[in-house]
């Protein structure tokens, strides 16, 4: 179960987000994203939950809360499927 996480400051750690995903579930994994060719923060991550419950808490929680000065999108990570 994966959450994507937008509008994220440059300053965030991954320690920064698993401290507030905890209060709803186990974090499996954190991943936020880098730019390949800088390595500077792109403004989002992903967090992966263990179940589906915990999953739709976090979200329903962390929707709009305000982490380092800025507004949390908090919504279900999108699956891409091949046909």
């Amino acid at each position: 179960m994966s959450i994507y996480v937008s509008n994220l400051s440059d300053e965030i750690e991954e320690n920064d987000l698993k401290r507030i995903f905890s209060e709803y579930g186990y974090v499996n994994k954190i991943q936020i994203s880098l730019n390949q060719k800088t390595g500077e923060k792109r403004g989002f991550a992903v967090v992966e939950m263990a179940t589906g419950t915990e999953e739709a808490e976090a979200i329903r929680a962390l929707r709009g809360i305000e982490l380092m000065g800025y507004s949390l999108k908090v919504n279900r990570a999108m699956t891409e499927y091949s046909i």
